[in-house]
C-alpha cells in the first residue's frame, strides 16, 4: 500500500465503504466489483485501496482470527506479522516478568503491540515507515495505553522504558512485492543493535527459525515456536524475559494445546539402534532446538542413523513433540523394484517423505508409476548408515 492509498483509505468515507464490502472472494469477477464502485462514484484510488484491503484481510484470518476484519493492512507487514497467538504468549513473558513499559522497537503493523496493549502493560510502536507506522497507529487506536512513534529504532530515547520487543525487518524496503532478506547484516535494525541492546535491559527479539545458530548470543534463551505443525518463529529471550537455567526451548502450539520440552543446551544424540516397529518424525521445532536427543530418550528411543532426525522404538509411545508411524514393511531401495512392489500393493496415492537421502519426491513419483486404489506413506532414509525404503502408516495424533 502507498501513501495515496492509505490517504484515500483514511478519508471520511473510505473506512465506511471498505467495512460495507461483503467477504472477499478470490473467484469472484474483480471487474464487475471495480465496475459497481465506480458507478456509485468512488474513485479509482479508493477503489484500489479498499479491494486491496478486503484482500489482506481474508489473509490476515488466519494470523488474527476475527480481529483481522477490524484492522489495516500492507503487504509486507502482514508477511512479517506475528500469530495473534504467539503474539499473545510474547506478550505474557513481559507481563510475567514485570515489565509494563514496553517500547516495540519495529513495529510493522502492530501485532505484537496490540497484545502487549492487551495484557494492560504500557507500549510504544516504533517503524522507521510512514505509511507502516500509520497502519499501526490505526490498528492500535482502541487501546488508550499504546501509542506509535514514526521513527528509526536507533533514534528512539529509551529512558523511561522497562523492556523492548523487536521483529527486525527481514525484508526489502516497501509495501508490497518485497523479498526476503537472507543475510543477517541486512537486517532493520542491525542484529548489532539488537544485541547490544540487550546488554542495556531486557530484550525479546523475534527471528526467522532459519536463523543461523552460531550467531545466537550465549546468554540468550532460544525458543523455537511451530503452530499446527509449522515452524513459524525463533525468539531470543534476554535478561529478566529469560528464564533461568534454560536455553534451549520447542514451543509447540496445536489443536491439543500448548506444549513445551526445554533444556539448558543442545542435547547429544541418543544412540543408534535397530529398526524397531514404530518410526517418529519430530517436530520442526524439536529439530531446530537442537532437542531429538532427549526426546527420543524420553521415549525410550533410538536414532535410526546417525545424525538423522529420525528415531525409532519397538513399542508405540505417543508424544505431541513428534508424529508417529507404524513401520509395514521394508521395500527394496532400487528404484525398479521400488515400482513393482507398490505396483503390487495396488498403491496409487504416495506420500513419499525423505531425510539424508538425494531424492527429489515429485520426480520419483512420476517415475513409480504409480496406479491403483490404495494410499500409502513411504519413508526413504538411512538406518544405521544404510539407505532403506520404509512403507509405514501414520498413526493418529494425540486428541
Amino acid at each position: 500500500m502507498e501513501r495515496s492509498e492509505l490517504v484515500e483509505l483514511l478519508s471520511p468515507g473510505g473506512l465506511r465503504l471498505l467495512d460495507s464490502l461483503p467477504p472477499y472472494d478470490a473467484a469472484a469477477d474483480v471487474v464487475r466489483v471495480v465496475s459497481e464502485l465506480r458507478k456509485a462514484g468512488h474513485s479509482p484510488e479508493l477503489v484500489t485501496a479498499v479491494l486491496s484491503q478486503s484482500r489482506l484481510r481474508a489473509r490476515a484470518v488466519p494470523k488474527f482470527g476475527e480481529f483481522a476484519g477490524r484492522m489495516l493492512f500492507t503487504e509486507a507487514g502482514l508477511e512479517q506479522a506475528t500469530r495473534l497467538r504467539v503474539a499473545a504468549l510474547h506478550a505474557g513473558r513481559f507481563a510475567g516478568a514485570s515489565l509494563n513499559r514496553v517500547v516495540d522497537l519495529g513495529c510493522g503493523i502492530g501485532g505484537d503491540a496490540m497484545a502487549l496493549a492487551a495484557m494492560d502493560l504500557t507500549v510504544t510502536g516504533v517503524d522507521a515507515d510512514e505509511v507502516t507506522a500509520t497502519v499501526a497507529s490505526y490498528n492500535l487506536a482502541p487501546f488508550e495505553n499504546a501509542s506509535v512513534l514514526h521513527s528509526s529504532a536507533e533514534d528512539v530515547d529509551l529512558a523511561g522504558f522497562d523492556a523492548a520487543w523487536l521483529d527486525p525487518a527481514r525484508r526489502t524496503a516497501g509495501h508490497s512485492n518485497t523479498s526476503r532478506l537472507t543475510r543477517p547484516e541486512d537486517y532493520s535494525p542491525h542484529l548489532d543493535f539488537v544485541f547490544g541492546l540487550s546488554e542495556r535491559m531486557p530484550v525479546g527479539v523475534k527471528l526467522g527459525p532459519g536463523h543461523d545458530r552460531e550467531l545466537i548470543p550465549a546468554e540468550a534463551e532460544s525458543q523455537w515456536v511451530s503452530v499446527d505443525g509449522k515452524l513459524v518463529e525463533m525468539g531470543l529471550w534476554f535478561g529478566a524475559l529469560a528464564r533461568a537455567g534454560i536455553r534451549r526451548s520447542a514451543l509447540l502450539l496445536g489443536r491439543t494445546g500448548i506444549h513445551e520440552l526445554t533444556a539448558p543446551h543442545d542435547s547429544t544424540d541418543a544412540p543408534v539402534g535397530v529398526l524397531g516397529d514404530y518410526l517418529y518424525e519430530p517436530d520442526g521445532a524439536i529439530i531446530r532446538a537442537r532437542l531429538i536427543g532427549d526426546l527420543a530418550r524420553s521415549l525410550d528411543a533410538s536414532m535410526l542413523s546417525e545424525g538423522i532426525a529420525y528415531f525409532t522404538s519397538e513399542t508405540l509411545q505417543r508424544t505431541p513433540f513428534a508424529t508417529a508411524f507404524r513401520v509395514l514393511e521394508v521395500l527394496p531401495v532400487d528404484e525398479k523394484k521400488l515400482r513393482l512392489g507398490l505396483q503390487e500393493r495396488r498403491i496409487g496415492t504416495l506420500e513419499i517423505k525423505k531425510r539424508g537421502v538425494d531424492v527429489d519426491p515429485a520426480t520419483l513419483r512420476t517415475r513409480l508409476k504409480l496406479k491403483g486404489p490404495e494410499s500409502a506413506t513411504l519413508v526413504l532414509t538411512r538406518a544405521a548408515g544404510h539407505r532403506v525404503a520404509l512403507l509405514v502408516e501414520r498413526i493418529p495424533p494425540l486428541d
